[in-house]
């Protein structure tokens, strides 16, 4: 009598129960990647971008100290007609002329200048733009960390897919091998006839096709999770969900999640970040942010000595200032509106992007919503379908005994039943992604999230 495992899943269970004291758990592999994987560098970088530019922004009002020195070869030539003089105990005198000459001299120059914005509204608005981006790097890292840990997650569910799909189909295979063996012996005492034989060696050999591309697509898996994890393959015994755990995670209500999505979302703060960087552009290039007032100080020192005309000869000049600087641009020929009305439109270009980026997210979270709150649902229907499909399976083994089924019918019945165990864990698999996809979209996939998902895979 030919017999099929009565469930797929305790043939599953023991054959992996050799590896259960050394199963790797979603998190040990989330840890291993945050270790390994070079996106975790990537996303550091970017956290340190928003800081450097944080401290351009508070920079821009700080004052601005510089120090020019220069040296070279110079000529000077100066002369002065009509000029009076005048000293103590000499007669003034008028027509005097002055002339001074230094032909190929040294020049040496020294400058020292501060400067302390008072009021400068285009530096304003470029401030807090510097401000919106170093938080928006902030958000950007957040939102790397969610599709970074969504990644792993789906990489190593991948992995336990590949691992149940091929040893279903070494089971099944295994089953088929059984009834080919029957079939020939039934067929060599004339109880069944040659086409028997030949429904099972075509069944068994494309069952060996089946295991051979499931084989690959195992090591395939295992490959990617080992390049962003550093755990070698031969050392991945992942551990798959518990149904009726997956079945019993509870979810929220829809609205609930659709205020946290709108209030959280990454994708949504940032292009909220990026209308308010639109809006200061508009800032930068209005009318009020035209003029500018500085506190200016400078000091300077300037000294040309040679030869010249007259003999030996130096100039010597020194300046220092202190004082307010105002600066009103009158025109510019046409540049400055220009550039207004440009970043008005880039204006409303932000504001339609940040609408169409809220309607998106609401759209994601209700598909992710569904994913969870519907995939109980077919949990359920997928595992009563398995229970009828072990069902159908035993009463046409049953029938074929008696000679009302024949060998396609029941290598039919394995196949389906091996289906609909495949259908549950890829059901449970779904439900799980769907519930982080859910979170990562309301802004909430952090640590807690994955610890309970992974709750599900301890509680066997």
């Amino acid at each position: 009598m030919l017999r099929f495992p009565r469930t797929l899943l305790a043939g599953v269970i023991l054959a992996l129960s050799a590896t259960a004291g050394h199963a790797t758990d979603l998190l040990q592999v989330w840890e291993a990647a945050r270790q390994h994987d070079p996106q975790g560098a990537v996303s550091d970088a970017t956290r340190a971008v928003g800081a450097a530019r944080l401290d351009q922004a508070a920079a821009l009002w700080r004052p601005q100290v510089g120090l020019t020195v220069g040296a070279g070869w110079a000529s000077a030539q100066s002369q002065m007609n009509g000029a009076q003089f005048s000293a103590p105990g000499m007669p003034q005198t008028s027509g005097v002329a002055f002339a001074t000459s230094v032909n190929g001299g040294s020049s040496y120059r020294w400058s020292i200048s501060a400067r302390q914005p008072l009021y400068n509204q285009e530096r304003s608005a470029q401030s807090r733009q510097l401000e919106v981006a170093g938080n928006a790097s902030g958000v950007e890292w957040k939102m790397m960390q969610q599709n970074w840990m969504l990644q792993t997650a789906q990489r190593y569910f991948d992995v336990v897919l590949a691992e149940r799909r091929l040893v279903l189909l070494q089971l099944q295979q295994q089953a088929v091998n059984k009834a080919l063996q029957e079939a020939k012996d039934r067929f060599a005492i004339g109880d069944i006839p040659v086409t028997d034989t030949y429904e099972a060696q075509a069944r068994a050999q494309a069952l060996s096709a089946q295991a051979f591309a499931a084989g690959n697509a195992l090591e395939a898996a295992r490959k990617v999770l080992a390049d962003v994890s550093g755990i070698a393959p031969q050392e991945q015994k992942l551990v798959a969900p518990s149904t009726s755990g997956v079945a019993a995670l509870p979810v929220s209500a829809l609205a609930e999640w659709l205020a946290l999505a709108d209030r959280n979302n990454p994708m949504l703060q940032l292009q909220q970040a990026q209308l308010e960087a639109a809006q200061q552009e508009v800032h930068k290039h209005s009318l009020r942010a035209a003029p500018t007032l500085d506190v200016v100080a400078q000091a300077t020192r300037e000294e040309l000595r040679g030869s010249g005309d007259f003999g030996s000869a130096s100039n010597n000049q020194s300046q220092q200032m202190v004082g307010l600087q105002l600066n009103v641009p009158l025109y510019t020929g046409g540049w400055r509106s220009a550039k207004l009305q440009e970043a008005l439109y880039l204006e409303d270009k932000a504001r339609a992007e940040l609408a169409r980026t809220r309607q998106q997210i609401g759209q994601m979270t209700h598909a992710a919503w569904l994913g969870v709150h519907s995939g109980q649902a077919q949990i359920a229907a997928y595992q009563a379908a398995h229970q009828a499909s072990q069902e159908r399976l035993a009463a046409t083994q049953l029938g074929r005994q008696v000679g009302d089924r024949t060998t396609l019918d029941v290598l039919n019945a394995q196949n389906d039943a091996s289906a609909a165990e495949q259908s549950v864990l890829q059901a449970s698999i779904d439900l799980l992604l769907a519930r982080l996809q859910l979170e990562a979209a309301a802004g909430q996939l952090e640590m807690p999230a994955l610890q309970t998902v992974n709750a599900v895979l301890t509680a066997q």
